[in-house]
């Protein structure tokens, strides 16, 4: 999953890549932000030995609440520090979103 966002951030950086730099970077950095967390969040739950249900539940709730500190805290990053331009930033996190829907829904 973690590639397959990879590859969309690209795809979507390099079409706003057409209109400005700027602009690829802000979609750069909003899908890769998108893209840590879930890598931080499958090392969360599949990195350790496998574990009791509880155990791995618990792996994955604090997970989760890695992934979404990371995206937000990111997505803050980008667009009040280094006041990239909203829209691309966006898109990019989006982009990477609906491949993790995807992936999720197509069973892939």
């Amino acid at each position: 999953m973690v590639l397959a966002q990879a590859v969309a951030v690209v795809i979507v950086g390099s079409m706003f890549l057409l209109r400005d730099v700027e602009w690829a970077l802000g979609a750069y950095g909003g899908g890769s932000v998108v893209v840590i967390g879930t890598a931080l969040l499958a090392i969360r739950v599949f990195r350790p030995l496998p574990a009791r249900g509880a155990v791995t539940m618990r792996r994955f709730a604090l997970g989760i609440l890695l992934r979404w500190a990371v995206m937000l805290g990111g997505l803050f990053l980008l667009l009040v520090r280094l006041r990239l331009p909203l829209v691309p930033v966006l898109v990019g996190a989006a982009a990477a979103m609906v491949v993790n829907w995807l992936v999720l829904r197509f069973d892939v």
